[in-house]
């Protein structure tokens, strides 16, 4: 039995944008709403959801639907990091805050909004958090407005919640939960059976939707046209980002040269005893030419003044 991603943009929107079931599910499991906090009802926003036959480009996948508190919620599948992608999250978030009114509206009837972006990227990197200095950041993680002295969480109104799909246990997770929802959007395509201890309930009904064997054709060629978008776009990325680190070796070693030659030729004028005016050095500071400066180091060995080191070719000292 082969399942299919449920990171693609078919198959995310094939199950959450479909079943309310298995959406109030993932919401309970990432928002931590036990108790009275618990979803209970949840209504799909009219004119949000895309076709979900269709196959389409790769973009950001949300859904978005209210509770029966009428708190908007907006779950989104992104699948690069692009620069900015976090004010982008708290633009559209802010947004759909805002939008909420019509004129002549009471600020009242504001109600909250909580974004929830799953990522199949690290935003927060353990290893850029200690490099930093700052404390690691779980991989599910929510965020909102806290009074900095008193940590009081008053502000509420709009929250984040971000689930970094890279920091996902190796095993899966016994119990049911945000853990195990992840373990699911990685490995899904790993596995060859609903696992025999999957209760009835929404992550079986997720896998079930998965399996590609129930798929009707039309339904698998939507499924294989995204898939092949996403791989031709993660692999254009993968080939942007190496030749952004190549650029930035060949970059690195000339500005390594540059810095280099103009130490060599600042140390010979020091050890000569030829001052240097805040003119001469500015003009040393920004040349970028290593011939200009192999120039001025051999001149500087034998110069009488440093006027004379960086005349031009031809003009007198």
């Amino acid at each position: 039995m082969a399942f299919a991603d449920l990171k693609n943009d078919y198959i995310f929107r094939r199950i959450f944008a479909t079943h309310p079931d298995i959406l109030r599910r993932l919401l309970n499991d990432l928002l931590e709403r036990r108790d009275a906090q618990t979803i209970e009802q949840i209504e799909y926003l009219p004119g949000e959801q895309l076709p979900v036959v269709e196959g389409a480009k790769l973009s950001i996948l949300d859904v978005r639907c209210k509770d029966q508190a009428g708190t908007t919620f907006v779950v989104e599948m992104q699948l690069i990091h692009h620069p900015g992608f976090v004010n982008r999250v708290v633009y559209n978030a802010c947004k759909a805050y805002a939008s909420q009114l019509k004129e002549g509206d009471w600020y009242t009837k504001l109600t909250d909004v909580v974004a929830i972006s799953i990522c199949d990227f690290a935003l927060w990197p353990d290893d850029r958090q200690e490099k930093d200095g700052l404390p690691r950041v779980p991989m599910l993680s929510r965020w909102n407005m806290t009074e900095r002295s008193s940590k009081n969480h008053g502000l509420l109104q709009v929250q984040y919640a971000f689930l970094e799909l890279p920091k996902v246990p190796p095993r899966r997770p016994e119990k049911p939960g945000a853990d195990l929802w992840a373990w699911l959007f990685v490995h899904a395509p790993e596995l060859t059976d609903v696992p025999a201890d999957f209760s009835p309930g929404p992550f079986r009904d997720a896998l079930e939707l998965a399996v590609q064997a129930k798929f009707t054709p039309t339904e698998l060629e939507a499924y294989q046209k995204v898939r092949d978008e996403i791989r031709q776009v993660l692999e254009i990325a993968a080939e942007r980002e190496a030749k952004g680190k190549r650029e930035g070796v060949i970059e690195g070693k000339i500005e390594g040269s540059l810095e280099g030659r103009m130490a060599a030729l600042l140390g010979v004028l020091a050890a000569r005893g030829l001052p240097v005016s805040a003119e001469a050095r500015a003009r040393i500071d920004a040349c970028k030419d290593v011939g200009t400066l192999d120039r001025w180091i051999a001149r500087s060995v034998t110069a009488a003044s440093v006027e004379e080191v960086l005349a031009l070719p031809g003009e007198p000292a």
